[in-house]
């Protein structure tokens, strides 16, 4: 495995942390995590165990998900010859979602108000559960990002457990970072969150660009077998 996968699933994990809908997941995450914000320790417990709820999650789904795919050797073999070439337009899709081409409208949402109710008037493991639930609460932009680009990078890598991982932590970097700044200093929050929004747009654009770029990449040189390179 090479850190360019490492750096990737992490990537994968802070883009998805700050797009519209993830983003506003995790807004509802930092108010839970802010209602005792005099409480140092809480918040800080709070927000580590959003990020580990997160984390569990995506890492349980891409180990059930990569043990089916790679469950067999066939099947394993199989993604050996054709993940190249089925990487080109699994970028490109993943792209064209983050430079909202293709529709944006449809979420699968496991948290209910009910839900974030219950939660508020319980202690800081519900931040746990929160983090799981949030985490499988999909989007199209996250469920590209998860389905489509951190799957195909972890089956290429045959790692089912640290990259996914890492994409876990990566989505909860932005409460983690939120949770500190809470606890230790809760006039730079609005300051930062500003921030954030900010560069949401033009993190995304770019992103999405450069996978669109590296999708027609891999069409034109494992599909077809152009040389692109010296």
């Amino acid at each position: 495995m090479t850190w360019l996968a490492i750096g990737s699933a992490l990537w994968l994990g802070i883009l998805t942390s700050i797009s519209p809908c993830p983003l506003a997941s995790n807004i509802a995450a930092i108010s839970f995590i802010s209602r005792r914000v005099g409480q140092t320790k809480h918040v800080l417990l709070s927000g580590l165990l959003y990020t580990a709820g997160r984390t569990i999650a995506y890492m349980a789904l891409a180990v059930v998900i990569l043990a089916g795919l790679l469950a067999t050797d066939d099947v394993a073999r199989f993604f050996q010859r054709y993940l190249n070439q089925m990487l080109g337009p699994v970028l490109i899709l993943v792209g064209m979602l983050l430079l909202g081409m293709l529709g944006s409208a449809v979420s699968l949402n496991f948290v209910g108000q009910g839900t974030q109710q219950r939660a508020a008037k319980g202690g800081a493991w519900w931040s746990l559960l929160l983090g799981i639930l949030f985490a499988l609460s999909f989007c199209p932009v996250s469920a590209g990002l998860f389905f489509g680009a951190l799957i195909a990078l972890s089956a290429a890598n045959e790692s089912r457990v640290l990259l996914p991982a890492l994409f876990g932590v990566g989505t909860a970097l932005p409460v983690a970072v939120f949770a500190f700044l809470i606890a230790f200093g809760s006039q730079y929050v609005g300051r930062a969150f500003n921030r954030l929004t900010q560069i949401e747009r033009w993190v995304r654009t770019i992103t999405g660009a450069v996978f669109i770029l590296a999708g027609l990449y891999y069409c034109l040189t494992y599909i077809y077998g152009m040389a692109l390179t010296g």
